[in-house]
């Protein structure tokens, strides 16, 4: 087809104008190179008339982005074009219960993100072939480049920034994105990134998470491990569930969370919900609401403790014989006299009761509401409190879950069926990396800091205190050093994005002197990058899908169609690196230099073993490989709920902890020398308590900046993923959730645009105007792809501006620690991609 012929062709197809197409092009490369993409875009929505069902190839895949869960989707193809997406229908039910969900095996269906993952294959906003910049970090103009050109100065800066700097100077920011399988991994501990830049020996890690470091600080001090959650199906056996800032219609894990809540539901389970907003799973479960204002969660825990034991409800015998610290009688003998749980709660070391009465002033929930939950929750057996991950999001989160943990303690609701211990919530273990196992399968790395304090660390280098930075020590005769941090890797991630206080981070990237991105699209992270790698989506690549932490079940991945444009894979890109800089061999040791432009046997070959030697002797699977492949997906079928520490609890197995019992009193904690000298810098107490964050409704900040802004998940993204997919957007909007009355105290209505501020940026996006949010605080979602404008002003809404970039001792972000104040405003609020600044960048962008 010729060039005139084909733009004609993307016209009539995608309803574009030829002049928005090529508006602004400057390079006559970067718009053939657009080209291609649309025409494959044009053939998956435009084929007319649709084709019938035995016209198509239907393979079945799953959904890859970093939800937590993973579903099942069933492409639709016609030649090398997926123009439909479905999910699971029954027919791969082991059982044969065509159709049908049942509790052992319940469907796999994708929501409405998977559903709409064709909009993300074929975005416009998809990489097709490498790029470099040419014009000022973050300007986003860049120049088409060949892999030869991109690779050769990726090597080239490396090998200069490691002789320069040292082995502390190339940051890695990889993370789970939508790259999270069996074998393309990208999250940091065992991800490719950190096997590429380990054996480089080059490489400064984050160890924090920011999603839920506050639980892996309480789960691993309190039980000795992260594996302290029950599989979903166990919810279907509980009596009460308590659903702690825990919102299941937007975010779950292990696919199936939500049929275990009905199941529940139908049985007579009662729902309880604390939040400061009342949401969408609360009026599914017909919960009672308690709003609680951000942060607080702790004291209104302490204030149910202390109901609890001047009733006597505490279940004394399981305290006595599994607990550790929650009182006198369970206090090690070398720290008896010291202060116990109890003694906390009761005042009896500090003078301060945690009365429901104490607990109300602080958390803003009526003292006869304490009361009542903690009533229900330590009679009704079982009961699951489910601690979900956003409270532990603020300035002292590790205290929540920690709080959290102990409530679960003393009621005895731990080990058993339908009651609770998350937490972190990892089920079942499940086989999960079919990456080479060697001496670099965990990343060696020669500096680890808080993941949020890198810019900090770059700003202030080399007046950094290890203790600012939360230095990980390595014990290695350097006890770690603190990183001049030079260059950054983004792989499945986009975390510029979604770091805290993104002004901060707009500093420090300046002072960089490599910053690569490797994503299928373009994103905010990839506008301030030197090089654009364009990665193969996990549609046009070998893998097997599995959950994060839930889900007995693995879906196969196959590759479904060739990748688009110049796209490669993972595998490929950091193998071809990793030969350039003289270790290719030992980076892939089944592949040789060819595998760059042939890699699917030796794919096959990784996931083949893993499947081998690793899935079946441990799961003791009756499904060949070969199997596998053809039926697409194998679900385990348990012979009961998986519970977490059922055998500790029933057979007297020891938790792993110091003592080998639950930790109230953590000991890892309480025989700390000195906490500058550990990767927490500061003091942590070693039972749970109430900590007054930073900044809070009840702090003096408070009368400058008036609201509490929390930052939840939204239903219509994963994090940053699917931001500009169009169906989603028609769908929601991004907004900020004010309380009616607060609304009317500032003549304030829904569709109103807003300005929300504080010291550390503005923000602007519409208002929604509801009951459904406590008063004082305001909502605002996180994941919007940023959009600065010339005054610095984020005109999309991202609430990252915002945040402080001071997380908890434990490592636990503060997304949730933000005063704003708010006002109507006349600035244009730029909801869509369409009309991001960044969509000016004439490589990436038209205009529709």
């Amino acid at each position: 087809m010729s060039e005139p012929n084909r733009l004609k062709f993307l016209e009539t197809s995608l309803n574009m104008s030829r002049r928005n197409f090529l508006k602004t092009t400057a390079a006559g490369t970067a718009a053939v190179g657009l080209i291609s993409t649309q025409s494959r875009e044009a053939q998956a929505f435009a084929y007319e008339p649709y084709p019938r069902d035995d016209q198509l190839t239907t393979v079945v895949t799953s959904c890859a982005h970093n939800c937590g869960s993973r579903h099942m989707l069933v492409a639709h193809k016609k030649g090398d074009v997926i123009v439909r997406l479905s999910t699971d229908d029954g027919r791969y039910q082991r059982d044969g219960s065509f159709g049908k969900d049942t509790e052992a095996e319940p469907q796999l269906r994708a929501c409405l993100r998977g559903r709409s993952y064709r909009l993300r294959l074929y975005s416009q906003e998809r990489l097709l072939h490498p790029m470099i910049r040419v014009g000022a970090r973050g300007e986003g103009k860049f120049r088409r480049a060949s892999w030869d050109e991109a690779l050769g100065l990726i090597a080239d800066r490396m090998q200069y920034i490691k002789y320069n700097y040292g082995p502390t100077a190339i940051l890695d920011q990889s993370y789970a994105g939508a790259s999270w399988s069996a074998f393309h991994k990208s999250d940091q501990i065992s991800g490719l990134v950190a096997r590429f830049l380990g054996i480089f020996g080059c490489r400064t890690t984050s160890w924090s998470v920011p999603s839920y470091q506050g639980t892996v600080f309480s789960s691993t001090m309190t039980f000795g491990t992260t594996e302290d959650g029950n599989e979903d199906d166990a919810f279907a056996y509980s009596k009460l569930i308590i659903m702690w800032g825990w919102n299941p219609a937007y975010t779950f894990h292990g696919g199936n969370t939500f049929y275990y809540m009905r199941l529940a539901k139908q049985r007579g389970c009662k729902f309880v919900v604390i939040d400061p907003q009342y949401t969408d799973a609360a009026a599914a479960y017909d919960a009672w609401w308690i709003p609680i204002r951000p942060n607080t969660d702790a004291a209104m825990m302490a204030g149910m403790a202390y109901h609890i034991f001047v009733n006597n409800w505490q279940d004394q015998l399981f305290i006595n014989r599994f607990t550790q610290g929650v009182d006198q009688g369970t206090m090690p003998m070398w720290a008896r006299g010291g202060e116990s749980f109890k003694d906390y709660i009761m005042g009896f070391s500090d003078g301060i009761p945690k009365t429901p009465e104490w607990a109300s002033e602080i958390c803003g929930v009526s003292a006869e509401d304490i009361k009542k939950l903690a009533q229900m929750y330590a009679l009704t057996k079982p009961a699951a409190l489910k601690a979900s991950w956003a409270p532990g999001r603020n300035a002292w989160g590790e205290q929540y879950n920690r709080m959290a943990a102990a409530l679960q303690s003393i009621t005895g609701n731990i080990g058993k069926l339908g009651g609770s211990s998350e937490g972190i919530g990892k089920g079942k273990h499940v086989e999960g990396s079919a990456l080479p196992m060697d001496k670099w399968s965990m990343g060696e790395y020669a500096a680890a800091i808080k993941s949020d304090r890198w810019a900090h660390c770059v700003l202030n280098y080399p007046n950094v205190q290890r203790e600012e930075i939360g230095l990980w020590p390595k014990f290695d005769g350097t006890d770690g050093r603190i990183p001049n941090i030079r260059a950054i890797f983004w792989h499945g991630s986009n975390w510029f994005n979604q770091l805290t206080n993104i002004n901060k981070e707009i500093q420090a990237i300046k002072r960089l002197d490599l910053v690569v991105c490797m994503d299928a699209t373009i994103t905010p992270s990839g506008l301030f990058a030197d090089v654009l790698l364009p990665s193969a989506t996990h549609f046009e690549r070998h893998d097997v899908g599995l959950p994060w932490y839930k889900g007995h079940y693995y879906i196969h991945r196959p590759k479904v169609i060739e990748p688009m444009g110049e796209s490669k894979t993972d595998w490929q890109i950091f193998t071809e690196l990793a030969y350039r800089l003289g270790y290719g061999p030992i980076f892939n040791p089944k592949a040789n230099r060819d595998y760059f432009f042939y890699n699917d046997a030796v794919d096959e070959a990784y996931l083949s073993e893993w499947w081998n030697t690793k899935v079946i002797p441990t799961h003791h699977i009756d499904m060949s490989w070969e199997e596998f492949k053809a039926r697409g997906v194998y679900k385990f079928i348990l012979p009961e709920p998986h519970v977490a520490f059922k055998e500790n609890v029933e057979q007297g197995k020891p938790w792993s902890t110091p003592s080998g019992k639950i930790e109230i009193f953590a000991t890892q904690i309480a025989t700390v020398p000195d906490f500058r000298r550990t990767q927490f810098g500061y003091y942590i107490p070693p039972i749970p308590k109430w900590v007054e964050p930073f900044e809070w409704l009840g702090s003096p900040k408070a009368q400058k900046y008036p609201f509490h802004m929390i930052t939840p998940h939204p239903r219509w993204r994963t994090h940053t993923i699917f931001n500009n997919i169009s169906w989603l957007r028609e769908t929601y909007d991004q907004e900020i959730t004010i309380n009616a009355a607060d609304a009317k105290q500032k003549g304030i209505k829904t569709g109103d645009t807003i300005e929300v501020w504080n010291d550390r940026g503005k923000i602007v996006l519409p208002a929604y105007v509801t009951e459904r949010c406590k008063p004082g605080v305001v909502v605002v979602h996180e994941g919007v792809w940023m959009d600065l404008d010339e005054n610095g002003i984020d005109r999309s809404g991202n609430p990252d501006f915002l945040t402080l970039d001071e997380p908890a001792p434990s490592g636990a972000f503060a997304y949730n620690t933000i005063l704003v104040d708010l006002k109507k405003s006349d600035l244009e609020h730029r909801p869509g991609w369409d009309k991001l600044a960044t969509a000016r960048s004439h490589v990436f962008r038209r205009e529709i």
